[in-house]
Order: structure tokens, then C-alpha cells, then sequence
């Protein structure tokens, strides 16, 4: 939390109040005057007015224009990690479909998943990957792409499947020891990592496992005979566009392993790049020649293509629209709006949190907590208005960890109470905000708006319910040990 300088005036909860009713009201307009195009232009201009109004009630409490304005480019550079890696996917991206890479997991999964289960099987594919390698973007940005142009090629829901594909990847990257947000929870409660792990089980488990049953019922109703005949079209037209191969999988292969063994998130995502052109201009020749156009030099051309590809997408014309716009995408400038996004929702969030705003908010909701149920409640309204204002889910798990902690330890609750109540809201709701990191990360990548597939990622919906139902319900509720002292346990 920002220090506020010692001459200005802490804020009143109207204050603090005031940004975010501007901010919903705007976005609410946003979404009813221009609908799917609502992340193109008019959210960031809301996120942008709702800093404005922060700021000026900043300047009105005696904090300086100057000094709020270097706290937002500090809030910016926050999101310049994030911001490397988007770019770095849009370019796996364009390289993985110019390689053949995306077309030969598309056409293997057409082989193998049956449309009355591929909701399902795609949220425990996921499931499993992100569990292994700890890491629910790589997972979007690899098995996620592929699924999305399976669900394409069999005429399925793409919001249904975005939604499979991101429940899945964040139950495996919630529970897996090789995660940041995993390792970063326990650490700010004041636990240890595989304490941490256990507990969530309890809340994790039986979320995951309605998750797989809604997907499994929604399975039951698809016509499968429709399914069939796209089946049949995308597979063909997909061998006519593109050699496929099991070679083609390589990347796949080397980017999950330079993830599995924590290697850096950019040099991983631009090594498969990298394998991909260099299996392009082995095996990808009609699809260079393509991207090449007119050029008379063919190997001129062929730079030419893969140049475009890496700053513009892959662009594919095989006739059939479905199966064009699916394979026309990726390149660095796919996700300058995503880029934009961010940056508009960094400045949003530096402004209500270096005002004192953001933290006045907090202090305000401590008022409500009378038991162990309202204060988990209110631990989860926190990281969900967390994800809200600052856009970033690891705020949103150390700014109520740091707020709560001592609360925990006052009511003699064990620190991994808090730890997994941070994961079951924090993380779970970070891909649910257009404007969060991970929503706009999601939605970039996957293709499909944000809104659009929130109503489907059962698992990450689910999730905070049970933690709340648990926390009145009083169960596996874990108390400090007799003897552990509460304020120990609030310093640890």
C-alpha cells in the first residue's frame, strides 16, 4: 500500500466510493451502447475518466499533480512484464499456424475428441498441462489455441470451450507447487506451500469435479451429426492448407519443457517461435509461398512472409470463412489492443492506490466482519474489487493478505485459511475482468471476449462460492494450533 504524504488529508469512504461508481457506470454504458466492441476503445476511456476523478480527489486531499502522476507511471511499469509476454505470444502465435504447429493439434484433436465430450475432456487436458508446468497462460497460449480451432472445425460453442479451456488451466495452475500465484499466496498468509496445497483440496476438489459434470451435461445435447460434416470439411481443408506431421509438435514439446523446468516466461515463448519458423521453411513451403504474395525474389518473399508473420499474423485463404478467420491471427499488433487495455486499467488502479483511496476501501470493509464466515466473505470481496481497481492478480492476492493477515491471526484462525481464501478469489477471478491482466491475456489470446466466456468458466465462478459456504458453514475451518501464538502468526 502507497504511503500518503504526511500534509494530505486521508479520504472519506464517499471518496473512495466515488471512482468506482464512475468506472461501473461507465462500463456498464460501455457494454450496453457498443456491446462485443466495448474492449476496443470505450473500456479504456472509462478506466482513464475513472483515474481522472481519483486524481482529482487526490489534488482536493493535498497530494500534487506531480506526485500522483509518477506513482502512475509506476503503476504502469508494474505491467511491463505482462505486456513483454503478450507481444511474445502474438508472435508464437503467428508462427505456430505458419508452422503447422496449431493446424496439426487441431487436426489431432479432431481425431481423437468426440463432440459429446470435448467440453470435458478439454477442461482436463488443460487441467493436467497447467498442473505439470504451473502456468495457466502457457497453457491458453498452446493447448488453449489448439482447442479453440478444434471446437471451430467441429461447430461447437467457442465462448463454451474458452471457458472449458480456462477452468481447466487455472485448477491445474492453482494447485500446483510449480506456480507463481501458489507460491506467492502461502507467502504473504504466512504458511508454508504444501500446507497451502492441502488445504485448497477441500474447496478445489469438489469444484472442479461440478465443473466437469456441467461440461459433460452440456456435451449431451450437442448434434453430433452436424458436428460430423464440419468435422469432415476442416480436417480436408486443413491437409490441403498445411503438411501435417507429428514433427510439427516439436515446439509444443520444447516449450513445455523449458516451462516445466521454470526457465524464463519470454526466451521460452520466443524459443517456440523460433523451432516453429525454422519447421516452417522445412515444411511449410506453400504456406510461405502464400504469405510471400507477388515478391519476385522467392527467398526475398519467403523473409518477406515470416517478417509479416511475426509483426502481423498469419493470414490464411482457403475459401472457407470459418477456417480463415480461425488461422488469420497472431503477430505483435494482434494484441495492441489488449496492450492498450492494460495500460488504461494500470493507471486506473496507481491512481486509487497512491490517493489512499483503494486502501480506505479495505479499511472500510472491516467493519462488516463479525465471524469467521463474514470475514472470508469479505477476504473475497476484497480480491475480487482487488482485481477490479488494480488489474493485476498478484495485488489482488498481496494487497488483502497484508490487510487481513492480522485479522486471521486475532480470531486464532491457521494463516492457511487466509492463503487458500486468496487463491479461491484472487486467482479465480483474475480471467473474469476484460481489463485484469489475465481477463485481457485471455481474451487476446484465445480470441474470444471476455464477457462472452465468463459465464461458462464454471470452475473459476464456483470456486469462491464454496470458499464462502465453507466459512459460514464453519467447515474445514482450520484453527491455530493450541499453544501457536496469534501474534506470531501474523508476523511469520
Amino acid at each position: 500500500m502507497t504511503d500518503i504524504h504526511q500534509d494530505s488529508q486521508s479520504p472519506s469512504i464517499l471518496q473512495a466510493l466515488l471512482p468506482v461508481v464512475v468506472l461501473v457506470t461507465l462500463l456498464s454504458l460501455s457494454v450496453y451502447l457498443f456491446g462485443e466492441d466495448a474492449s476496443y476503445g470505450p473500456n479504456q476511456i472509462a478506466l482513464c475518466l475513472g483515474a481522472v476523478v481519483a486524481a482529482v480527489i487526490g489534488k482536493r486531499n493535498g497530494l500534487s499533480w506531480d506526485r500522483t502522476e509518477e506513482a502512475i507511471v509506476a503503476g504502469i511499469t508494474i505491467s511491463l512484464k505482462p505486456i513483454l509476454i503478450l507481444f511474445s505470444v502474438g508472435v508464437l502465435i503467428g508462427t505456430w499456424i505458419l508452422s503447422g504447429t496449431v493446424p496439426t493439434m487441431i487436426y489431432y484433436s479432431l481425431l481423437i475428441l468426440d463432440p459429446s465430450i470435448f467440453y470435458a475432456a478439454s477442461c482436463i487436458i488443460c487441467g493436467l498441462i497447467a498442473l505439470s508446468i504451473g502456468s495457466s497462460w502457457t497453457v491458453a497460449g498452446t493447448i488453449g489455441i489448439a482447442l479453440i480451432g478444434a471446437a471451430a472445425g467441429l461447430g461447437l460453442s467457442l465462448e463454451i470451450t474458452a471457458g472449458a479451456i480456462i477452468s481447466g488451466a487455472y485448477f491445474g495452475d492453482k494447485m500446483s507447487p510449480l506456480s507463481e500465484t501458489t507460491n506467492l499466496a502461502p507467502a504473504v498468509a504466512g504458511t508454508d506451500l504444501f500446507s497451502h496445497i492441502g488445504h485448497m483440496i477441500w474447496t478445489t476438489i469438489p469444484s472442479i469435479l461440478i465443473t466437469i459434470v456441467l461440461y459433460a451435461i452440456i456435451g449431451l445435447n450437442i448434434d453430433t451429426m452436424a458436428s460430423a460434416d464440419n468435422l469432415e470439411i476442416t480436417m480436408r481443408l486443413i491437409q490441403e492448407n498445411f503438411t501435417i506431421n507429428p514433427i510439427m509438435l516439436l515446439p509444443v514439446g520444447v516449450l513445455l519443457y523449458m516451462a516445466n523446468k521454470r526457465l524464463p516466461p519470454i526466451p521460452t515463448i520466443l524459443a517456440g517461435a523460433a523451432i516453429a519458423v525454422a519447421i516452417a521453411l522445412l515444411f511449410q513451403q506453400p504456406a510461405l509461398a502464400a504469405m510471400a504474395g507477388d515478391t519476385p525474389n522467392l527467398a526475398l518473399g519467403v523473409f518477406k512472409g515470416i517478417w509479416q508473420t511475426l509483426f502481423d499474423g498469419f493470414a490464411l485463404n482457403s475459401g472457407n470463412a470459418t477456417l480463415d478467420d480461425l488461422m488469420t491471427r497472431g503477430g505483435m499488433s494482434s494484441m495492441l489492443n489488449t496492450v492498450w487495455l492494460i495500460l488504461c486499467a494500470m493507471v486506473f488502479g496507481a491512481a486509487m492506490d497512491f490517493t489512499g483511496l483503494l486502501a480506505r476501501l479495505v479499511q472500510y470493509t472491516l467493519s462488516f466482519v463479525h465471524n469467521t464466515g463474514s470475514l472470508i466473505a469479505t477476504t473475497i470481496g476484497t480480491c475480487i474489487g482487488a482485481n477490479i481497481i488494480t488489474s493485476d492478480q498478484y495485488i489482488a492476492i498481496v494487497l488483502p493478505g497484508r490487510m487481513y493477515k492480522q485479522e486471521y491471526a486475532n480470531r486464532h484462525l491457521d494463516p492457511k485459511n487466509l492463503s487458500r481464501t486468496l487463491e479461491d478469489a484472487a486467482t479465480m477471478t483474475s480471467p473474469l475482468i476484460p481489463w485484469n491482466t489475465c481477463g485481457a491475456y485471455m481474451s487476446g489470446t484465445l480470441g474470444v471476449a471476455t464477457f462472452a466466456y465468463l459465464p461458462y468458466c464454471f470452475f473459476n465462478l464456483i470456486c469462491p462460492v464454496v470458499a464462502v459456504l465453507y466459512g459460514f458453514m464453519n467447515f474445514k475451518i482450520t484453527p491455530l494450533e493450541e499453544g501457536d501464538d496469534p501474534a506470531l502468526a501474523a508476523d511469520s
